[in-house]
């Protein structure tokens, strides 16, 4: 289990190290509309359990991107 939260920490990293130019708030939008867009609904879910749960390692825009998906 352990492993493959580490991969989805690591993609969700890779996803927000794309988005590094941009401005804030355009890369927390990226990040979710390609979460949302490319990531299966249980990769999606296992992500947002493990942010619930401290969601070490998430980079700040990650954890952002992550609360904007719980508020919708």
């Amino acid at each position: 289990m352990a492993e493959k939260i580490d991969k989805l920490v690591r993609m969700a990293n890779q996803i927000a190290d794309f988005f590094r130019p941009y401005d804030e708030a355009e890369a927390v939008s990226g990040i979710q509309e390609h979460i949302r867009a490319f990531w299966t609904r249980g990769m999606r879910e296992e992500l947002l359990a493990f942010a619930a749960r401290g969601g070490e390692g998430l980079q700040p825009r990650v954890r952002l991107a992550i609360d904007g998906m719980r508020a919708k």
